[in-house]
């Protein structure tokens, strides 16, 4: 019987146990005036370390739906390797990225398209105003932080680095979507870039979406060549809007976050820009 009983236990699974990634909350916006979903992922040494602090990388889109997985993965596997700083990943996610991530808009055509769009100021009100300071006071932060985001949320960090480049210390753009309102955001770039960008990193990378994604680019890429510091642009003509966010985040992050001591040259990590400053 007991020889039985030992086989039936054996035969029973173990309970599954979940996989925890990070923790989620709702936070009420002001600015929005709505409930709205901060993700945090902590890093690997974090309950370990209880006297380190951490810098921040905050991920617009960051929805566990979103890109928050995604990003999570590629910065525990760039810190693992050295190629980038351990960060507290903060996660904002977005539900109506028109409304969230574009400024007012000039295009009637685009507006009566998109109704809502054009609140980006009530949102990096709510970022700089809630979410940040709940983050400094809630984890052990080092007091430097960095945002990344792609598409319509390259183009809100792209906007916020020349309108209000204080809000983070560096910003990550992946191809964003500068086509939005007519290239307004292009054609602003030299007039707002100028000394307060000035200890403000910038990665901007862009994938081969035509010829008229390109001339926006360029208008950027040459305004930052003329004004900026501390930029990577990187141009990808072997990418696509569907696949340069994933290609490029470990680079991007290496940007963002460069570690203490530049990892062994056989690793083959290489942040490439096609311009830098």
């Amino acid at each position: 019987m007991f020889l039985i009983a030992l086989a039936v236990a054996a035969a029973v699974p173990a309970t599954p146990q979940p996989i925890v990634l990070g923790t989620s909350q709702q936070v009420h916006s002001a600015a929005l005036g709505e409930d709205r979903t901060i993700n945090v992922v902590l890093p690997a040494s974090y309950a370990k370390e209880p006297a380190k602090r951490y810098p921040v990388l905050y991920l617009i889109d960051g929805g566990v739906d979103q890109d928050l997985i995604h990003v999570a993965g590629v910065l525990q596997l760039n810190s693992a390797w050295g190629r980038s700083q351990e960060a507290i990943l903060v996660g904002i996610a977005t539900k109506d990225r028109r409304r969230e991530l574009t400024g007012p808009v000039a295009d009637a055509e685009l507006l009566k398209k998109y109704p809502t769009s054009g609140s980006s100021a009530k949102f990096r009100s709510f970022i700089r105003d809630q979410v940040k300071p709940l983050v400094e006071r809630t984890y052990r932060t080092s007091g430097y932080d960095a945002v990344i985001g792609e598409s319509l949320a390259g183009l809100f960090i792209l906007d916020t680095y020349l309108n209000e480049p204080d809000l983070f210390d560096a910003y990550g753009a992946i191809s964003p979507s500068l086509w939005w309102d007519k290239e307004a955001i292009a054609n602003g770039a030299t007039v707002k870039l100028g000394a307060k960008q000035a200890g403000h990193r910038l990665y901007f990378a862009v994938a081969d979406e035509g010829a008229d994604m390109r001339a926006a680019d360029d208008r950027v890429a040459a305004a930052l060549k003329a004004k900026a510091h501390d930029y990577c642009f990187n141009v990808r003509d072997d990418l696509a809007h569907s696949t340069i966010y994933q290609q490029l985040t470990p680079q991007a992050l290496q940007f963002l976050l460069p570690p203490d001591e530049a990892p062994p040259p056989e690793f083959g990590f290489e942040v490439k820009c096609s311009a830098k400053s």
